[in-house]
């Protein structure tokens, strides 16, 4: 009788989809968050298993291969408990494809992989049962990430495993692959180092790479035509994409290629993010959750209509006890068996916050050093009660996860929003308050005027690392192109002075730094500001940049030694910063502070940073003798210059200088 009294609550549901108020109650469903509903594979046999309360019927059907064939076999699943279709086959089935089918209300949906599937054929439509021992690369189970102690200690670079190496003089064998990406002794012109080695120079503690789980956009059985997407249009969550693999056919190679491509990484103590998009569905109707359980996994208006927070068309209902548990369990999947360092969460304000905390919970107990962020808004708005968003507000209730610091963001180059706004290193007035507020990374501190801070008029950090300090992203212009255009009366050496000391402000401050590929080389994507579907011609590395800005590469390298060798830019926590971090002068276009007393066991006793956003070079007052660090372009970290009384602070610039 429960049975049946769900299949008529669904349909329900799917008339009242129709613009009619919804009465049904999704919460009533059975919620079996402990049962394994993996597929489990063993030599002797293979436990299907499927999550619909409201079918009347499942069948599972076998193949031969990922697609253009007939199904060889077709088995009905039993009804179990709480929802649960299963169905064990007695045979080897290692290779062996398979779709699931849900019949609902007398009508067969369509053929899907199964939210669970771990590995699919050739555009994700057929999942494949598969021993994945066989996956491993050698020396797998010694493979490790790199430590760290505290967040921002970390540098993420965000990168696009195609855009790195797609171009001709990336000098890679396998260009726009997984295996590309992590190819060694791979040089451009001029014989500068691309791909991993390219990273490795930089000095880069991590990758966040675009979503690389299976999606829509790409037709991977034509991939000699030119496509391109950033991803975001989540079709298997839990497998790799396979147009970064060398056979997408063969549902075994991406999950090879993956994992060989993550420890490689590894090996060169570079951690690997991946950018995962839980928050909505590449379709809506034809999507594989809508497939098994028609509108469970998805927020809905009170007429019945999708609600569509992510912009994308639908929004799914992390609260939901499935919902979550899918999440849950996709997350520390990877985390254990691709032996992935974090995520970055798309929309993470879509999702609510026990849900984010029990996700940091999860994946934590599996590698204590995994990095979890993200974007702290939505793009529209929700049915979920906003105190219940995981919003950058929110932040101080999400003690293990951090979130992108757009305060700084557009405090430092102007709104990513108005093509014409400028910021501080722009020549911007009033964002000096948006800069400190980056340089202790959004927690409380006395020496703030919260009021006149971009977006936040209070802090919303815990401790500093929670603060994801950025000027770009692969969303909006890239950094020069914003800078090019918003200030287009400036020559190129201004606007190259511009970009670095953007960056050096985010990487000499106490929140987690976060670079957009290419920006060490003043990367241009034309002036597109959404390049998502955009060809490689906008989207991908010119590696000749690196050989014209060879400057401002090295500028960008330095960056990453300086805060690397020196601890007190990334203390520990906000009790540290408030007591070692005092901002000295405030003023239109400058920003200067003093980090005291050996901060985070610095080996420089005192260090004073100054940011110039000034066109022209000032004079600055110091007490004392100090050791020059950082003048311009010139890095001496052992100090051989001595200062006293006045220092020449060069023109739209960094100066650092230090006591023993």
């Amino acid at each position: 009788m429960k049975q049946f009294l769900l299949i008529i609550m669904s349909v329900t549901f799917l008339s009242s989809c129709k613009n009619q108020k919804l009465t049904t109650s999704f919460d009533n469903y059975p919620a079996p968050i402990h049962e394994n509903l993996w597929t489990n594979y063993s030599k002797e046999s293979t436990l299907f298993k499927l999550w619909s309360p409201t079918a009347e019927e499942v069948k599972v059907r076998l193949f031969k291969t990922g697609n253009a064939s007939n199904s060889f076999e077709t088995f009905s699943l039993k009804s179990a408990k709480s929802g649960i279709w299963q169905k064990e086959v007695t045979k080897d089935l290692d290779g062996i494809y398979y779709t699931y089918q849900v019949k609902i209300n007398g009508r067969w949906l369509e053929e899907t992989s199964g939210i669970y599937a771990k590995a699919v054929g050739v555009n994700g439509n057929r999942a494949m049962v598969l021993d994945l021992n066989t996956t491993n690369p050698d020396k797998w189970e010694k493979d490790k990430g790199p430590h760290i102690n505290h967040l921002n200690e970390a540098i993420i670079y965000e990168l696009h495993i195609r855009d790195m190496t797609i171009h001709p003089e990336s000098g890679s064998s396998l260009p726009g692959l997984y295996l590309g990406l992590v190819e060694e002794g791979t040089k451009g012109k001029d014989n500068i180092s691309t791909g991993i080695d390219h990273l490795k120079e930089l000095g880069i503690t991590h990758v966040h790479l675009l979503p690389t789980f299976d999606h829509y956009s790409i037709d991977e059985t034509n991939l000699d035509r030119p496509q391109y997407n950033w991803g975001y249009d989540p079709q298997n969550y839990n497998v790799p994409e396979g147009s970064f693999s060398s056979d997408p056919f063969n549902a075994a190679v991406r999950i090879k290629e993956f994992k060989q491509m993550v420890k490689a990484f590894h090996d060169n103590n570079i951690g690997v993010i991946l950018d995962v998009a839980y928050n909505h569905t590449g379709k809506t109707k034809e999507a594989n959750f809508n497939q098994e359980v028609p509108g469970y996994y998805y927020r809905h208006w009170q007429d019945g209509s999708y609600a569509d927070a992510a912009a994308c068309g639908n929004e799914t209902a992390s609260e939901r006890a499935m919902m979550q548990k899918f999440m849950i369990e996709s997350v520390t999947y990877w985390t254990k068996e691709y032996h992935v360092d974090g995520f970055r969460i798309d929309l993470m304000g879509i999702h609510d916050i026990t849900t984010m905390n029990k996700i940091a919970d999860a994946v934590k107990k599996i590698n204590p050093d995994a990095l979890l962020y993200g974007e702290g808004w939505t793009a529209k708005d929700s049915p979920l009660p906003e105190e219940k968003r995981a919003l950058k507000k929110h932040m101080k209730q999400l003690p293990q996860i951090a979130a992108f610091n757009d305060d700084v963001r557009d405090g430092i180059k102007g709104s990513v929003f108005e093509d014409e706004s400028t910021g501080f290193v722009s020549s911007a007035k009033d964002m000096e308050e948006s800069i400190k507020f980056g340089v202790i990374g959004a927690i409380q501190h006395p020496q703030l005027e919260y009021k006149k801070v971009n977006y936040s008029n209070v802090p919303w950090a815990l401790e500093p690392w929670q603060s994801i300090n950025y000027v770009s992203c692969h969303d909006n212009h890239t950094l020069f192109d914003k800078l090019k255009i918003s200030k287009p009366e400036a020559d190129t050496d201004e606007l190259i002075a511009m970009d670095k000391l953007a960056n050096a402000i985010v990487l000499t401050s106490q929140g987690t730094p976060f670079l957009h590929a290419g920006v060490e080389m003043l990367r241009t994507k034309n002036g597109e500001h959404n390049s998502y579907n955009l060809p490689d011609s906008i989207n991908q590395i010119n590696w000749n940049w690196k050989v014209q800005h060879k400057e401002v590469f090295q500028y960008y390298k330095n960056l990453i030694s300086l805060r690397k060798a020196h601890p007190a830019f990334h203390m520990k926590s906000a009790k540290d910063v408030v007591s070692h971090l005092k901002f000295q002068t405030i003023e239109d276009g400058i920003v200067s502070y003093m980090i005291k007393d050996n901060a985070n066991e610095d080996s420089w006793k005192n260090i004073l940073v100054v940011y110039n956003a000034y066109n022209k070079n000032i004079n600055y007052k110091i007490d004392g003798t100090w050791q020059e660090a950082v003048s311009g372009d010139t890095f001496d970290l052992k100090g051989e210059r001595t200062l006293k009384n006045n220092i020449e602070i060069p023109a739209l610039s960094m100066y650092i200088a230090f006591q023993k």
